[in-house]
């Protein structure tokens, strides 16, 4: 007996997602570039910020465009996360290098590792290309964040180097998740051949 095909896990809006978080991640880069203050206090409320909007939407539009409630679930707890280290980074941002750094590492580590759990989880059973396209980009941004957390444990601690990687963290993801969403962007042919469809079953008696 044949097997259904799985279902898609990645809904067509999906690509607000990336879009969304390249935004949240573009701008305390520029803010980070752009101010001479590298301190550990600056760093606190800048990844705070970043955090806290990251995590929310990231919560919020993944609950409405991924289709699986596992994966569903994952998403939303990276947002968890987010929240609420950007909200201790924000309501301790006098903590000092040693919180950032701990602080910083902990979120990455913990939603790195979540994400390319989730991105292992959804290539194994993508099927759809949409799928496909998400599934790599989990997995990418997932190792980019891990790989954040163990560049912060290696280094010596040093305030202006760990705000500076920081930035670049920033700035490399945000790129790649604004490609991305623009690579998940619903083909004109799709789209026009959906309203084709819809057009013909409207005419049919």
């Amino acid at each position: 007996m044949a097997h259904a095909p799985a279902a898609a896990v990645i809904g067509t809006r999906y690509w607000t997602v990336p879009v969304a978080r390249a935004v949240v991640a573009f701008v305390p880069a520029a803010v980070i570039t752009f101010t001479a203050d590298h301190s550990a206090q600056f760093g606190l409320l800048v990844f705070g910020a970043f955090a806290v909007v990251n995590g929310l939407v990231g919560a919020l539009l993944g609950r409405r465009s991924i289709l699986d409630p596992r994966d569903r679930t994952l998403f939303v707890l990276q947002g968890v996360v987010g929240v609420v280290a950007g909200a201790l980074a924000l309501v301790l941002h006098a903590g000092g290098l040693g919180f950032f750094l701990y602080l910083v590492t902990v979120w990455a580590a913990v939603t790195g590792v979540l994400e390319v759990y989730a991105g292992t989880r959804l290539r194994r059973r993508a099927q759809d290309a949409r799928d496909k396209l998400a599934a790599r980009d989990w997995l990418v941004v997932g190792a980019l964040t891990a790989v954040l957390a163990l560049v912060f444990l290696l280094l010596p601690p040093h305030a202006v180097v760990s705000v500076g990687l920081l930035d670049a963290y920033l700035v490399i993801s945000g790129v790649y998740l604004a490609i991305a969403g623009v690579s998940l962007l619903p083909a004109p042919a799709d789209a026009q051949r959906d309203l084709a469809s819809s057009s013909t079953d409207s005419d049919t008696p």
